[in-house]
């Protein structure tokens, strides 16, 4: 237990006894909390749940990470994964026409990622940006659908309290959540 990274992970997972019986292979591997989303953030020892969703606030791709790491390192991940079917026939389309997100996502790497694919971008800048051309603040409104997604998830409590020792684990509890929300 004098290795810090395996305390931690321990912490989280302590009633479990997530460490596996003497002469087990497993628990000779090392663990590394950030495979498991766990880290420290300001509300403690947590996971954060990183959710891209449709226009009308259904989930289509999330993502885990520990708690210290910032939003914007899961976004082009977030942006590669998932497709919305499309009204009468064709593919699902895979990219938005555009994005609406806080300013944490406000960097020179998402807006050129954007920019590159022709994705229109309602993002407000931070105050030590240079501001060019107009804010949509009306699209940005909407933004909220995401908002009220991550409270409707959060309304189940195995989701809310992360119960679950292994990431696997608890974003397939997510997934089921996210099912339960299209049905």
């Amino acid at each position: 237990m004098g290795d810090p990274l395996r305390r931690q992970l321990h912490r989280a997972c302590s009633p479990a006894r997530c460490w596996g019986k003497k002469g087990d292979p497993k628990q000779d591997e090392p663990v590394d909390p950030s495979d498991e989303a766990l880290g420290r953030s300001q509300g403690g020892f947590s996971t954060k749940i990183h959710v891209r969703c449709e226009g009308k606030g259904k989930p289509v791709v999330f993502e885990l990470t520990p708690g210290e790491a910032h939003e914007s390192t899961m976004f082009e991940k977030l942006m590669e994964g998932g497709a919305i079917k499309k009204p009468g026939r064709g593919r699902p389309r895979r990219l938005p026409f555009r994005v609406a997100a806080d300013k944490a996502y406000s960097n020179r790497r998402i807006r050129g990622y954007l920019a590159r694919r022709g994705i229109g971008i309602v993002i407000p800048r931070k105050s030590n940006e240079k501001h060019r051309g107009k804010f949509d603040k009306e699209a940005y409104r909407k933004r909220n659908r995401v908002e009220r997604l991550i409270n409707r998830l959060k309304q189940h409590r195995r989701i809310a309290t992360r119960y679950e020792k292994r990431a696997a684990n608890y974003k397939a509890f997510l997934l089921i959540a996210a099912i339960l929300l299209w049905l």
